[in-house]
């Protein structure tokens, strides 16, 4: 038989084992019952939410309410609701509820609600949405701490909330299409398609009938097809490189902006579209404007909202957050294990112009980590040649004291040669001191004594 001091620990056991959240509020809105299920939900223990009232410790959306406080509050049930919160961390919880008053001899006595988790549910299907949709990309895969990209993502933000035309300028590798699929999948328009077109790829004659479809018979061998403009219908149209069309290409664009709809060549009926436009281009707007290689009509019309992304040059101070992240890229594709770059690379990271921006950074680091084995660091032996042989500076300084032979070895050894050449040079000059010479060479001490026992360099 079971005592009445045993009761409550058989009910918390009972409700453990339920497969559903269980949440209960007494009239004041205080948690007097919350099971394992719940906890594992929302991620929090029991301790953070047992005999705390429930609006304290959950952060509902704008104008939104608990259904459990709202049930309270109506003495009526609330059936099937999907509900978005957050809890005490921040982390976004998605669940459709089941919540019902609890009434006894006419007193409210609180709330009870039963919840299903749908959040790993919405997530993977938003992953494939993104995948579906061909924009990959969100806000939070844009890396960078530095005020100049903090304060584009925020203007980015902003532009996803309408349907207004957007014109993204920044250098080549600046990174212009990661913002350009980020308002995509931020704006209202997000489950709908995303489609891109560099419009440099195709010359003129073959783009205009890529962009506004074509009607059968309009020149030889033509067919009923549809064009880039209604293949988007309902979502966004990116046309990057838009300073490549013709003026008369131009015109056609600004028209169909304007008019919101297109003619497929050789029709004779518009269409009518509901496509957003975010154009891009590589080159600033007025300089393309004075050269004649952009309307300024179409500047005036594509630039309702313009982003400037600003060149890796420009916010050099996220290179070492740039770094890390391709780094854990490539260490999971390679299945490496690779920690970072020496002091010496990342001095020369910092000191270089970049003219591929975050491309190009990219690329050094994927092509590093291709020529390097079990080591733990990118030193100066693994940067790929084709960037050696084309930067100035330290590096080049440096190789030119070596003595150079007619003897053609494989690039690894010869980068070897050097860099073991140039620290005896400096341990020598320092009298065989790892600290000393550590900071002359402005790297660790730790990794001046990795090198010097790697390479055997004489003390």
């Amino acid at each position: 038989m079971i005592t009445p001091d045993k009761y409550l620990h058989v009910l918390d056991s009972i409700l453990d084992s339920v497969n559903e959240g269980v949440h209960v509020i007494d009239a004041a809105g205080t948690t007097i019952v919350y099971n394992r299920k719940m906890t594992e939900m929302e991620s929090m223990s029991k301790r953070d939410v047992l005999n705390k009232p429930l609006a304290e410790v959950f952060q509902f959306p704008q104008g939104q309410e608990s259904t459990l406080l709202t049930c309270l509050r109506t003495r009526n049930s609330v059936r099937n609701v999907r509900q978005t919160y957050f809890n005490d961390k921040g982390q976004e919880i998605n669940t459709i509820n089941n919540t019902y008053p609890i009434i006894v001899d006419g007193e409210l006595l609180g709330a009870m609600e039963l919840a299903n988790d749908v959040t790993k549910v919405e997530r993977l299907l938003r992953e494939k949405n993104l995948w579906e949709n061909g924009a990959r990309y969100t806000f939070d895969k844009i890396i960078g701490d530095s005020s100049v990209i903090k304060d584009v993502v925020e203007n980015a933000k902003r532009a996803a909330r309408t349907s207004s035309s957007v014109l993204v300028v920044g250098e080549t590798g600046a990174g212009k299409e990661l913002f350009v699929q980020s308002i995509h999948n931020a704006s209202m328009r997000a489950a709908g398609p995303f489609i891109s077109q560099n419009c440099a790829a195709l010359p003129d004659s073959l783009i205009e009938g890529l962009l506004f479809g074509t009607a059968r018979g309009a020149f030889t061998g033509a067919v009923e097809r549809p064009g880039l403009f209604e293949q988007a219908q309902g979502g966004t149209l990116f046309l990057d490189e838009i300073n490549s069309l013709s003026m008369s290409l131009q015109a056609k664009l600004l028209r169909a902006l304007q008019e919101k709809s297109i003619r497929r060549i050789g029709d004779t009926k518009d269409r009518a579209i509901d496509v957003r436009i975010i154009a891009a281009m590589n080159e600033d707007p007025v300089e393309a404007i004075s050269h004649q290689r952009l309307r300024k009509d179409l500047y005036y019309r594509l630039g309702v909202v313009t982003l400037f992304i600003p060149s890796l040059r420009d916010r050099k101070d996220d290179i070492p957050l740039l770094i890390r992240h391709f780094i854990e890229k490539y260490n999971e594709l390679f299945q490496m294990k690779v920690e970072g770059v020496s002091d010496h690379v990342m001095q020369f990271f910092m000191s270089h112009d970049w003219p591929g921006n975050v491309r190009e950074l990219q690329h050094i680091i994927e092509g590093s980590m291709n020529l390097m084995a079990d080591e733990r660091l990118i030193t100066s032996e693994h940067l790929p040649y084709h960037f050696l042989r084309r930067t100035s500076g330290s590096l080049k300084e440096k190789i030119t004291v070596m003595p150079v032979s007619d003897e053609i070895v494989p690039l690894k050894q010869k980068l070897q040669e050097f860099e073991t050449y140039y620290i005896q040079k400096v341990v020598e000059k320092h009298n065989g001191n790892i600290s000393r010479a550590a900071q002359e060479l402005q790297i660790s001490r730790q990794s001046l004594q990795y090198r010097v026992r790697k390479l055997g360099v004489k003390r």
